[in-house]
């Protein structure tokens, strides 16, 4: 079910740093590691994740960077898939610093 926009700005108050991006209907993040292979390591362990929700980020990774946007293709916008993910990428972030 696609989110009404006041329900995505109170969403985000507990998500960290992540942005709304309202004409793309998009949330995103750019999270930095010390080093490729943490970086690398997280987006692996995100992926099974994503598997498991049949949830898929559209992400970057350079270097020691990965940049993530999350949303849902299907309904063209944001649902809660969308912020159970980027919860738990906060949340796993920490644990590959």
């Amino acid at each position: 079910m696609k989110l009404e926009q006041k329900d995505v700005e109170n969403k985000l108050l507990s998500l960290e740093d992540w942005k709304f991006n309202g004409e793309t209907q998009t949330i995103f993040k750019k999270y930095t590691f010390n080093n490729f292979k943490s970086a690398f390591l997280w987006m692996t362990h995100i992926s099974e994740e994503a598997e498991r929700l049949n949830h898929h980020p559209e992400w970057k990774n350079i270097y020691n960077t990965v940049e993530v946007v999350l949303t849902t293709h299907d309904i063209l916008g944001l649902s809660n898939k969308d912020f159970i993910l980027a919860l738990f990428m906060d949340k796993e972030f920490k644990k590959f610093l």
